[in-house]
């Protein structure tokens, strides 16, 4: 099977999907005896149109995290009141509010 075949028949099952969600959208607007699989297709086109459609691998996104990275950070500061970075800086991290303390202005 050739690729151009398959580019066929993707936008060929594209469309009728399409068609078929519009068909039951229309039913649930102008037919007041839609029911359940009108309100399921036209849920469910819904629901697949949140999908993110821009995606790519991991490691060719831009800004992408290299594996293992929240673990060695993890590690770099167990037992301490230090927070490391992605570059490897350290910063403090403020100690939390005190039992019974008011925080100032």
């Amino acid at each position: 099977m050739s690729a151009r075949a398959v580019r066929r028949g993707a936008r060929g099952a594209v469309l009728g999907l399409g068609i078929l969600w519009w068909w039951a959208v229309a039913r649930l607007l102008l037919v007041p005896d839609a029911g359940v699989l009108e309100a399921a297709v036209a849920a469910g086109g819904w629901g697949l149109s949140l999908l993110p459609v821009h995606c790519m691998p991991k490691g060719r996104a831009e800004g992408a995290l290299a594996d293992g990275r929240w673990r060695w950070a993890r590690e770099a500061g167990a037992g301490t009141s230090e927070a490391v970075t992605s570059r490897g800086a350290v910063t403090t991290a403020s100690p939390g509010p005190r039992s019974g303390g008011e925080s100032g202005p």
